[in-house]
């Protein structure tokens, strides 16, 4: 199965690279993951954030095409490991590629979450960006783990 973690902002620090990097490598071999940086529009041109939320939701459609999006916002589903893990495996029973959305700065444009088909929701506390980066890559590796008959932490 193919999984895309597609993310606004570029340039973070060493950690989160090696971090994702790290749980990407742990995938089991039926699960791959890469990472598409997309750089966030400039908030230097006195553009509204709508205007600018456009333009980025433009460029994560062109790097989604053909994928089932998981948008990343904090008004969505709160899942579970396990839940996580049920969508994957339906989704791998049904042949397809994930990506999941995240925003930038901002959020993502209301066309990325009405588009998508789910809207899920990593903490109900504020994470910044590259650590969001890193808790969908373990979560990924997590869920993963479960599906190929891992143990888990929890009965």
């Amino acid at each position: 199965m193919k999984l895309r973690v597609v993310a606004l902002g570029h340039r973070m620090p060493a950690w989160v690279d090696a971090a994702f990097a790290d749980y990407a490598r742990r995938l089991p071999r039926d699960f791959t993951l890469e990472l598409v940086e997309l750089k966030p529009e400039p908030r230097d041109r006195g553009r509204s954030v709508a205007r600018m939320l456009e333009a980025e939701s433009k460029r994560i459609a062109a790097v989604t095409s053909g994928w089932t999006v998981a948008a990343l916002d904090e008004r969505g589903a709160a899942w579970t490991t396990r839940e996580l893990a049920a969508r994957l495996a339906r989704w791998r029973d049904d042949g397809r590629s994930v990506a999941f959305a995240i925003g930038s700065a901002d959020g993502l444009h209301r066309a990325v979450s009405e588009g998508a088909a789910a809207v899920v929701s990593l903490s109900a506390l504020t994470l910044p960006h590259g650590l969001a980066r890193v808790v969908v890559a373990e979560q990924l590796y997590r869920s993963a783990s479960l599906l190929a008959g891992h143990p888990y932490h929890r009965p």
